[in-house]
């Protein structure tokens, strides 16, 4: 009889079974070409079949929220940005459920948790009380991994104190962290622009140049999907530099 217990104590606590490393190095590689609307359609569809097979696979999960996060940030619509992000956020409470002391799910929760807080307004995510569940996932993950995604804890928390209303926001904070950011990782193009915008909201324009050239001038090859979006949406911010600096 205690045989039999064990046993099946020990089935209670195996593990569920982890997707086999070629299945996640295929998923993987359809994320690098997600800027393709039939990779990235290929990768949903096979992300929706292997977690219907398994629900409770973090490393799916994971990979799941990584796409729904991309997919909200690029959403011209808000009532889709909101859905996305709402997904995301709860794919990765789940996976932070499976294991809490795993950076991925801490991140991309953080990051579902802004997009759909952009999406509804971010005053109003505020009245909802989602400041502190955002910032309760982005810390954790900030703890376990600052380097993950290229410095992205850090750089999200960096924009964070960027758009926060007044009195709330913290120019200086975000400059701090986004410099960073951008020291450590000078590839993340992303760190780069989101400095250039607090430097000119802060009154410094030149400083702002700098940044957004090395957007500009940067490499793509580290994250081409990433880097070209931010190269894109860079020309505006790049404009309203030039503009005051006239």
């Amino acid at each position: 009889m205690r045989l039999i217990l064990l046993a099946l104590s020990l089935l209670a606590t195996w593990p569920v079974q982890a997707a086999p490393p070629e299945l996640l190095a295929s998923l993987d590689a359809l994320y690098a070409r997600r800027a393709d609307a039939s990779a990235s359609k290929e990768l949903e569809a096979s992300l929706k079949k292997e977690l219907q097979a398994a629900p409770d696979d973090y490393e799916l999960l994971w990979r799941s929220a990584r796409l729904l996060t991309w997919q909200g940030d690029v959403a011209q619509d808000s009532r889709l940005k909101k859905v996305l992000g709402k997904q995301a956020w709860d794919r990765c409470e789940q996976g932070v459920k499976l294991a809490p002391d795993r950076v991925e799910c801490q991140y991309y929760a953080a990051l579902g948790i802004g997009t759909y807080s952009q999406a509804v307004g971010i005053v109003k995510a505020l009245g909802e009380g989602l400041e502190g569940k955002f910032n309760e996932r982005l810390d954790a993950a900030i703890r376990i991994d600052p380097d993950f995604d290229w410095g992205g804890p850090v750089v999200i928390k960096g924009r964070y104190h960027f758009e926060l209303p007044w009195p709330k926001r913290n120019l200086a904070e975000s400059a701090k962290l986004l410099e960073r950011a951008a020291g450590k990782f000078p590839q993340n193009l992303r760190a780069h622009a989101y400095l250039a915008e607090t430097l000119l909201k802060d009154g410094k324009a030149a400083k702002a140049q700098e940044a957004i050239v090395k957007v500009k001038q940067g490499s793509t090859a580290y994250n081409p999907a990433e880097a070209q979006l931010i190269q894109a949406r860079s020309k505006k911010v790049e404009a309203e530099i030039e503009e005051e600096l006239k």
